[in-house]
């Protein structure tokens, strides 16, 4: 009961954080804010491990929440935090990664140029973050944090003008060191992660498919 309330500390204070952060931006009546709560899986590169150790090629869950803020109508920022986990494929050492990052991104709506009806919605977004590793069991002291980079595409359909639910499939590039000595790589991961994801995005503040 104590690991797992310390493995999901930094999920309740990200998730408390957005929270706080939703409360203060929907007070905004002039530009659109998005609540955005999202599930999938993920899939780790095999170069971000040791020898001996192997991930499993598609591994559950992703967990994503994020606040989305639009500028313009095609031009805004978003504030992400993302909980995945991945464990041993067969026949390699077994292990379990928490791997927990986030990302501050730019967002482009290319809806114009992408979608058939008014009721779809494309957009991009790519930006700079932060990721923490920390792998679990008997390998709980090779944790590491290290610096990423997020890129990604979100198709949305649009429910009613508030909700939205879309699927995102987006590459977090790791910028992390070669492990210094070997055995500190024992368990743990320090390379690129891709993540498909599904999930609803609720609008706080304007109208999502609002003409101008």
């Amino acid at each position: 009961m104590t690991l797992s309330f310390k493995c999901n500390t930094q999920f309740w204070l990200a998730l408390a954080f957005l929270i706080c952060g939703f409360s203060s931006f929907s007070q905004g009546d002039t530009s659109t804010v998005k609540a955005q709560f999202a599930l999938g899986v993920n899939s780790p590169s095999s170069n971000g491990f040791v020898n001996d150790f192997e991930a499993n090629s598609i591994n559950f869950p992703t967990i994503n929440l994020g606040v989305q803020y639009m500028f313009k109508r095609q031009l805004g920022a978003k504030l992400d935090f993302g909980f995945n986990r991945f464990s041993n494929a067969d026949n390699t050492s077994e292990f379990k990664v928490n791997y927990t990052r986030i990302n501050l991104q730019a967002v482009y709506d290319v809806s114009i140029i992408t979608s058939f009806s008014n009721k779809m919605g494309t957009f991009i977004h790519a930006g700079p973050g932060y990721s923490m590793i920390k792998p679990l069991g008997n390998y709980g002291d090779n944790k590491i944090s290290y610096l990423n980079a997020m890129g990604g595409i979100e198709l949305h359909y649009g429910i009613s003008d508030k909700l939205s639910i879309y699927i995102d499939t987006s590459y977090i590039f790791g910028f992390g060191k070669d492990f210094n000595p070997v055995s500190n790589g024992i368990g743990s991961f320090n390379g690129d992660l891709l993540t498909v994801t599904f999930g609803a995005s609720i609008s706080l503040s304007g109208c999502y498919y609002c003409g101008d």
